[in-house]
């Protein structure tokens, strides 16, 4: 996959040009992947180069709510997808076009011939731009249109929003279902305090960074990739309340039972499958011990019945 800020006019596809999904694309959740397979499909048919344009926004910036994923690694599902080419200026870059300006520089520097988003889908300054307006200015210009209804899950359109209430929520089957896979963060392995090593059963300590979606505080059920292998594991997310009094301290530590190694410095997946229980404060080390070898008793039950 070739990324680009600005392209070279008849830059993608040649004489063929390209077809182009267009959105923020935060979760690359089962809508956005029906906008995304609609290009590729299209670009298939008819010779043309598969692009995805999409921006990129600072954390802090709340318009688009808090993240689901990284750039980098909505990059790379992405192109899990079959797209080749990704086009990601910063928002800066392009908050002030026109909605004119926005379609007219994404078909001249895509050499776009088919553009695709969903029926939600806003563009140029003000998000004053919508799918009709974006029919009537391509049509004079021979660019087809595909406009996508929104995915429905229990009968509701599917939404990155969404998906963050079922996340806050701990309604793990809930964001899974709208995301078309487990949720699942990557974040790097810090050094915690160690406590989980004292009490045997070390954990791996990952920080959620600034502007990120967190889920329920609580126990969950959840399987990490290390290398090419998934463990199954347990995984506590919040302040640690038995041992901390910091409230505005959280961590994830996801204790993987049957692992051995250092991990620190490394940025293992995490996938979330079931959320156990909220968090809460125990009396004894001893019985938050207990807590997490049940909760990973459980992760390993889970998984073993889905292998049968």
């Amino acid at each position: 996959m070739q990324i680009y800020s600005q392209l070279a006019p008849l830059a993608l596809g040649g004489a063929h040009g390209s077809a182009v999904a267009m959105g923020f694309f935060d979760g690359i959740h089962i809508g956005h992947r029906a906008v995304i397979n609609g290009a590729v499909e299209w670009a298939r048919a008819h010779g043309a180069a598969p692009a995805v344009f999409t921006f990129r926004l600072p954390t802090e910036n709340k318009m688009k709510g808090k993240r689901l994923l990284s750039t980098e690694d909505k990059h790379a599902l992405i192109a899990s997808l079959g797209v080749e080419h990704y086009l990601c200026p910063d928002f800066e870059e392009i908050k002030a076009m026109t909605p004119e300006q926005f379609v007219l520089g994404i078909i001249r520097d895509c050499n776009a011939r088919a553009l695709f988003c969903g029926e939600n889908f806003t563009f140029g300054a003000r998000a004053a731009g919508t799918p009709e307006l974006l029919r009537q200015l391509c049509e004079p210009l021979g660019v087809e249109v595909v406009v996508l209804p929104m995915a429905q899950f229990e009968e509701k359109p599917v939404s990155s929003t969404r998906i963050r209430t079922a996340l806050e929520g701990g309604d793990i089957p809930a964001a899974n279902a709208m995301l078309g896979m487990p949720y699942a963060i990557r974040f790097t392995v810090h050094h915690g305090a160690g406590l989980g090593r004292t009490l045997g059963v070390p954990t791996i300590n990952q920080l959620y960074p600034q502007g990120f979606q967190l889920p329920r505080y609580g126990i969950y059920i959840t399987r990490t990739r290390i290398g090419d292998r998934w463990y199954p594991s347990a995984t506590g997310l919040g302040t640690r309340p038995t041992v901390n009094s910091d409230e505005s301290k959280v961590t994830c530590e996801t204790f993987i039972p049957g692992f051995t190694g250092d991990l620190y410095g490394t940025d293992p997946v995490v996938e979330f499958h079931a959320y156990l229980s909220p968090s809460k404060k125990f009396d004894t080390l001893d019985e938050l011990r207990e807590c997490i070898d049940h909760a990973a008793q459980r992760a390993q039950e889970y998984f073993a019945e889905r292998t049968l």
